[in-house]
């Protein structure tokens, strides 16, 4: 079984985010013998949001020009996410909030003594597109930290205390230098890289691509 990790730059509120994940595991699925460890990187389509979030319909207007031109993409969108069994509920979000919190909680949930950043993701993307929350809120935020397995006291001091804020912006930052202009972002073994919500058989070259470098750098054995 051959190890390989996956560097995702991604954000909680970004659709096609959901979607990449989606057709991740299928890809996954494509190629069961892998030890693939999953690594999630920060990434704010909105980093300048204020702190409170914003009016859904005035995020549409200043994000779009209105709710028409909006309506034509999140109308794409939902008809993807149909291929892959999410049932996007955009007409139903409320409010458009700020992921730096989230953000800091998913690296909370990937340190070694937590492993649960998958999971949180997940409840992160049905919550937010699925069920209408506002996962900019604290309350909330420590709901779906409970929802993950996470350890909710550690999880609330790590909110109150603004754990990890620098170090989110400071990826983001890094993300934008590197030309990450959008997400997802996937990036194998920290050479190749593949950029949003591709299909699952697109993977699969760069998976095979990481198998054979790993097998070409093994030791042999003399017999």
């Amino acid at each position: 079984m051959t190890g390989m990790q996956i560097d995702i730059f991604s954000d909680p509120i970004c659709p096609w985010c959901f979607i990449g994940k989606k057709r991740l595991d299928a890809a996954r699925a494509l190629r069961p013998g892998l030890d693939l460890k999953i690594r999630w990187r920060a990434f704010q389509l909105n980093p300048d949001m204020p702190a409170g979030g914003m009016d859904r319909q005035t995020y549409l207007n200043v994000k779009f020009g209105g709710p028409d031109r909006a309506q034509e993409l999140y109308g794409q969108i939902a008809r993807v996410g149909q291929e892959v069994g999410i049932p996007f509920d955009f007409a139903g979000i409320p409010r458009t909030p700020n992921t730096l919190s989230a953000h800091r909680l998913i690296r909370f949930a990937q340190q070694p003594e937590q492993g649960k950043a998958d999971a949180l993701v997940e409840a992160l993307f049905d919550a937010y597109f699925l069920e209408n929350r506002d996962i900019g809120d604290r309350e909330t935020l420590l709901e779906l930290a409970q929802v993950a397995g996470l350890d909710l006291g550690a999880a609330a001091e790590i909110l109150d205390q603004d754990a990890y804020a620098e170090e989110i912006r400071a990826e983001d930052a890094y993300a934008r230098r590197m030309g990450i202009g959008g997400v997802p972002c996937f990036i194998v073994n920290g050479k190749y890289a593949l950029s949003g919500a591709q299909e699952p058989e697109s993977f699969l070259p760069l998976f095979d691509m990481a198998v054979q470098e790993a097998r070409e750098t093994e030791p042999q054995s003399s017999g």
